[in-house]
């Protein structure tokens, strides 16, 4: 979440009453995040979560993501939910931007997972992927192996001034990837971002997902790994097995992966870490001026995927083949 694009207070009031959410008492900036840009909405029938979507978000991509939102919720995982305006419709213009109103979820991140974090993580993760499997909607992931050489090109030239050398082994990592990415996985809806960020807790239980934003068809062993990435690590950026154990044995407590996903998983794991060290690389060589955003350091990202190409096996994640 960021803010990219400021909105006048007369537009906005404008704009709200369509959705018979109740006059605006107040509206505030969110800086987290990289992507759109996010208010907290507080009415006088409750607080929401207004969100304008910036140039990274296709418009046509976002009946998938409002549309998956109502369909998980109807499946029974607690997500944000769109508001519809008087004529039926969620996403409308604001400020010369696609825009739409939320419902505000209860509940924290954390700052320091736990094991018993991430093993309600690894369950709902798959809680997810199974109520996804009927949503009618496709969306293919554009920052799946196909995205990451235009990102790498739209970094490559200054990736050195990052960090002396990365240019080289990003290039090296990348075309291990492209040659030996797996495409016969089982596929299916999946998040793609659930940082710890994106994941709310009410004490150890989990109380529900937001950021649907990147959600696409891709590989479900996929979105397993980008959590691995995300939670998994210590802060001194070693890798917790016993978090990963958790997490994965979470996962497989109601999805059971196959053996060829426990063996493409340090793949995937790599592939993920690059994924992100890119996106991030990018931003931070790229920021808006006068944005109200907190860009991403892209080198605890390049860290784990050095961890990712020094992993003897699928063992080596808590994951037994």
């Amino acid at each position: 979440m960021a803010v990219y694009t400021e909105v006048g207070d007369d537009e906005l009031a404008r704009f709200v009453a369509r959705y018979g959410v109740g006059e605006v008492l107040s509206c505030k900036g969110i800086a987290e995040g990289v992507e759109n840009s996010n208010y907290l909405l507080r009415t006088t029938g409750g607080t929401f979560i207004l969100t304008l979507y910036e140039k990274r978000v296709r418009e046509a991509d976002l009946p998938f993501f409002l549309g998956l939102m109502e369909h998980l919720a109807a499946k029974g995982l607690t997500c944000p939910q769109p508001v519809r305006d008087r004529e039926g419709t969620a996403l409308g213009r604001l400020a010369g931007r696609p825009a739409a109103i939320c419902t505000f979820l209860d509940g924290v991140s954390v700052r320091r997972p736990t094991a018993q974090h991430c093993a309600a993580l690894g369950e709902t993760l798959a809680r997810l992927h199974l109520a996804g499997a009927d949503f009618k909607l496709m969306r293919p992931n554009a920052l799946s192996v196909a995205g990451w050489r235009p990102l790498f090109e739209q970094a490559e030239a200054r990736a050195d001034t990052v960090k002396p050398g990365l240019t080289e082994a990003t290039a090296r990592a990348l075309e291990t990837l492209e040659r030996d990415w797996p495409t016969s996985l089982p596929r299916g809806v999946i998040h793609a971002d659930l940082f710890p960020d994106n994941v709310f807790f009410l004490g150890n239980r989990l109380s529900g997902l937001i950021d649907f934003y990147f959600a696409c068809n891709d590989m479900l062993a996929y979105d397993l790994a980008v959590c691995l990435n995300a939670w998994c690590f210590e802060s001194d950026l070693a890798f917790n097995h016993t978090k990963g154990h958790a997490l994965i044995a979470g996962y497989q407590k109601l999805r059971r992966l196959s053996h060829e996903e426990i063996e493409a998983f340090p793949l995937l794991a790599r592939g993920a870490a690059l994924r992100f060290m890119l996106t991030r690389l990018v931003d931070w060589l790229n920021v808006p001026p006068g944005a109200l955003v907190k860009p991403h350091d892209p080198l605890p990202y390049y860290r784990r995927l050095r961890f990712h190409l020094r992993v003897a096996g699928p063992e080596d994640y808590g994951c037994a083949a």
